[in-house]
């Protein structure tokens, strides 16, 4: 007997909220967030001296992917989809590194990616591209 299962996947939309190189935040993490009090506790971590962007929480989320400490320039991360699979959303997301033969800046960077969603993204997992 075979049996027939199909992933049913339908792409979120999403806005960026703020990316780049420079975050105060130096661990590897993944976020989800709910509520103003925790995006007001990571803005505050990630960077105290600028303002957080505007999000809505009664209608939106939050989620993001921070890479951490890095000893050079070159490095980025990319949210590149959100798709709902199975009753979760699936955050995937790239990270690019510098080449082995390029130059890089001698400087340490910290690379985020934060993105605004649908509040009722349910349950969130988070997929590192290849």
């Amino acid at each position: 007997m075979l049996t027939l299962v199909l992933a049913l996947q339908i792409a979120l939309q999403f806005t960026t909220l703020a990316a780049g190189s420079q975050s105060g935040i130096e661990q590897p993490r993944t976020v989800t967030i709910r509520t103003a009090a925790q995006y007001q506790a990571l803005w505050k971590e990630h960077d105290p001296a600028a303002p957080a962007p505007s999000v809505d929480f009664t209608k939106e989320a939050v989620v993001g992917v921070f890479l951490g400490s890095r000893m050079t320039a070159g490095f980025e991360v990319t949210i590149t989809a959100i798709k709902q699979e199975n009753g979760k959303a699936v955050v995937e997301y790239v990270e690019r590194v510098p080449r082995p033969s390029g130059m890089v800046a001698q400087v340490i960077t910290a690379p985020y990616h934060l993105v605004r969603v649908s509040r009722d993204i349910g349950t969130v997992d988070f997929k590192k591209a290849r």
